[in-house]
């Protein structure tokens, strides 16, 4: 008797997300020294050169990777000169990963700071062209006091920007 087949493959969840990269095996050896990442395995183009399939674990979520392909409606972030995508990475210490991805080439885009919502958090841009804000999660914050707090941060960046 044949097993069953899950819907949802072990290990995975309901969204993985698929990165288009220009350099899909470098872009797996950066994920690796940035985020811990842990390679689940790769499938070469014929010429043995180009990622046409990667999967990495980075937590207990599966990422998906691949070099872009413009011509067939997949560019990458280098090609299209940005990305419209952040990934959100829960994490047990942001510090200490947030200043592992500086060091393994990543750009500070925004700084940590303690957030209105109850977070700590930075994004950084990965050398791919792809942001990744990490977070700590420090504080459940109550829906009153949540709404207060975003006011009163939107009022601040008013004041800012006048």
């Amino acid at each position: 008797m044949a097993s069953q087949v899950q819907p949802i493959p072990p290990g995975y969840h309901t969204v993985s997300p698929h990165l288009a990269v220009r350099g899909g095996v470098e872009a797996m050896e950066f994920y690796k020294k940035a985020f811990g990442a842990e390679e689940r395995g790769r499938f070469m183009a014929p010429d043995g050169k180009q990622l046409m399939h990667g999967e990495m674990k980075i937590g207990d979520s599966i990422v998906m990777l691949g070099e872009e392909n413009p011509e067939r409606g997949c560019p990458g972030p280098k090609s299209v000169g940005g990305t419209t995508v952040s990934l959100y990475l829960y994490v047990n210490d942001a510090d200490r990963l947030f200043n592992q991805a500086v060091t393994a080439g990543a750009k500070s885009v925004m700084p940590l700071a303690d957030m209105f919502w109850g977070d700590r958090a930075g994004t950084v841009a990965d050398p791919f062209g792809h942001q990744w804000t990490i977070a700590t999660h420090r504080e459940d914050v109550p829906p009153e006091e949540l709404k207060k707090r975003g006011q009163a941060f939107f009022e601040q960046m008013a004041r800012q920007k006048g």
